[in-house]
């Protein structure tokens, strides 16, 4: 890191540590449910700090850099928006109160920030030693931008959702004693013998830890096919991962709404691995054009699902199908 980038880093660990502490100490001390307002509100703030620190990042790094950090941030957030929807199904499969939705995803945002640095760090130390990693992660993400565009899920089809089928789960019921009853927003407790139980609450956890670095095998790859250097990579995740969990409660009631939102993604990863394989060929792709393919992309793909709606758009396949 340059010693810009250095100070710019203390910056941002103090801004995410302030609000860590703020937000369990003060504002989510006791369990409740979240409003859709404060959500809001939590989610503008996040948007407008991080354009603020992409903004310091143009004048006191680079113009280069912090194009890449928006692109970034704005590909994070968006791939983010997917993980909400299987963080969802996550709770509503296990019961959750929604009084203890915010405990739940305060600790695995704080698990995300742990272990996509880990990833990161070790990602961008493999890539400066060995440059062809980049081209794998192009091939990639251009299979699986392809692969979610034209291959329809299982899931999509039979609308079956079974967390339990997790291995990571099934091996943390092997080895740990977990209790169906409800303890409130406790993640573990002692029984009447002394014994540490675990609860459905570190379940869900557990869950969601995993689904995220599901969701990190394609997003990390893909923010590195934006930019090499670890400080934009980091941050814009981060800013993008903190913004998350407000963004979770503004959209869990409408994000079914979005349904043609994972083709668009589908094409973003498809573009951004396509732009990591181009640079085989020495063609480089600006940092302005990627920024406004990504979100002009996005911005399409959500104006025409709610401008035509999922049962419209099934209807029409189905007239269509009978027609053939």
């Amino acid at each position: 890191m340059s010693p810009q980038e250095k100070i710019l880093f203390s910056v941002f660990g103090f801004i995410v540590t302030i609000y860590l502490i703020l937000d369990l100490g003060f504002f989510h001390k006791k369990a409740g449910v979240v409003k859709t307002k404060s959500a809001f509100l939590e989610t503008f703030i996040w948007v407008f700090v991080s354009i603020l620190f992409g903004v310091l990042i143009k004048f006191y790094v680079g113009t280069t850099q912090s194009y890449e950090f928006f692109t970034a941030y704005v590909t994070e957030y968006a791939l983010s928006i997917d993980n909400i929807f299987v963080i969802l199904l996550i709770l509503r499969y296990f019961k959750i109160n929604e009084a203890y939705y915010h405990h739940i995803l305060f600790w695995g945002i704080l698990g995300a920030i742990v272990f996509r640095a880990i990833f990161i760090f070790v990602g961008a130390y493999f890539i400066h030693k060995f440059h062809f990693i980049l081209y794998i992660f192009g091939a990639f993400l251009l299979f699986t931008g392809i692969k979610m565009l034209f291959v329809k899920d299982v899931d999509d089809e039979t609308n079956e959702f079974n967390p339990e089928d997790s291995f990571v789960l099934r091996v943390a019921k092997k080895y740990l004693h977990f209790s169906s009853e409800d303890h409130g927003n406790h993640f573990w407790i002692r029984d009447s013998s002394g014994r540490l139980v675990f609860t459905t609450l570190f379940m869900c956890l557990i869950l969601i830890e995993t689904t995220d670095l599901i969701f990190a095998v394609d997003s990390i790859p893909a923010v590195f096919g934006v930019s090499n250097n670890e400080f934009v990579v980091y941050t814009s995740n981060m800013f993008a991962v903190m913004g998350l969990r407000s963004m979770f409660f503004v959209l869990s009631s409408i994000i079914d709404k979005f349904y043609l939102l994972k083709k668009g993604l589908a094409i973003v990863l498809a573009f951004i691995g396509s732009k990591m394989l181009l640079d085989i060929l020495d063609i480089k792709i600006d940092e302005k054009l990627s920024l406004l393919v990504i979100l002009s992309t996005l911005a399409f793909s959500i104006l025409l699902s709610i401008y035509i709606p999922q049962e419209q758009n099934e209807k029409k396949q189905k007239d269509n199908s009978l027609g053939n």
